[in-house]
């Protein structure tokens, strides 16, 4: 599981002895708050054959064709990306940013929504994408490098590394923080399992349009800014 819950910025009331959290919006990070899929562009680096290869168990795993898990750790060993690389990708997601998200994010915060990213992708990789659209909670998989910055291994004990991780990790949170709403917004399959633990799913297509999350979807967007008109 995740470390330690960071409560920064979280507004909060006390109800007859209950703590309330206050509104939480889940986002997917790739493909979704930016255009990259942080793993594919750590095998481009490797070339054309490593990209093609990992850009296939992507989508596979993305459109529901294959179980995450099986693929989640492959990748990972096809590619064994450096520290280095890693702070290259993670420039490359603000260069890509979805080019409504601050400005939805912005928005968002003064209605009193608190973002999190919920991701099966890389913290170290996403942490500059956070930082940038000022996000301060990442759930994401972390990796391990040794002291020269070579890949060790990845967590594999946290939920996103398989299916049915992102509702069991958004579970949790709503045990600890009891928020008064809940709204996950994400392009794939693992984002559309957790339909039943939100009040809100909203499916998002502008880089990717899956069919099966078009068809799930009671609400579908194509750029983050429509979400605005969802939330009030």
């Amino acid at each position: 599981m995740a470390g330690p819950f960071l409560l920064l910025g979280w507004h909060r009331a006390w109800n007859g002895g209950s703590v309330l959290a206050s509104k939480l919006i889940f986002f997917d990070c790739d493909s979704t708050l930016s255009a990259i899929e942080g793993v594919d562009e750590l095998a481009r680096l490797r070339g054309p054959e490593c990209f093609a290869a990992v850009e296939a168990m992507t989508h596979a795993a993305m459109d529901g064709k294959v179980p995450i898990d099986e693929v989640f750790g492959r990748r990972l060993e096809i590619i064994r990306p450096t520290r280095a690389e890693v702070d290259l990708v993670g420039r490359m997601y603000i260069e890509q940013v979805e080019p409504t998200a601050l400005a939805t994010l912005t928005a968002i915060r003064a209605a009193g929504w608190t973002p999190i990213i919920l991701s099966a992708g890389y913290t170290p990789v996403i942490a500059p994408l956070a930082t940038f659209l000022g996000i301060e909670q990442i759930e994401a998989v972390d990796l391990r490098f040794d002291a020269a910055g070579n890949y060790q291994d990845f967590d594999r004990a946290f939920p996103t590394t398989h299916n049915g991780g992102k509702p069991a990790r958004i579970l949790q949170i709503k045990h600890d923080l009891r928020p008064e709403r809940t709204v996950m917004v994400g392009d794939g399959i693992s984002d559309l399992e957790t339909r039943d633990e939100v009040d809100l799913f909203v499916g998002f297509g502008r880089y990717v349009t899956r069919s099966k999350v078009v068809a799930g979807s009671p609400h579908f967007i194509h750029q983050l800014s429509e979400l605005l008109a969802l939330l009030t």
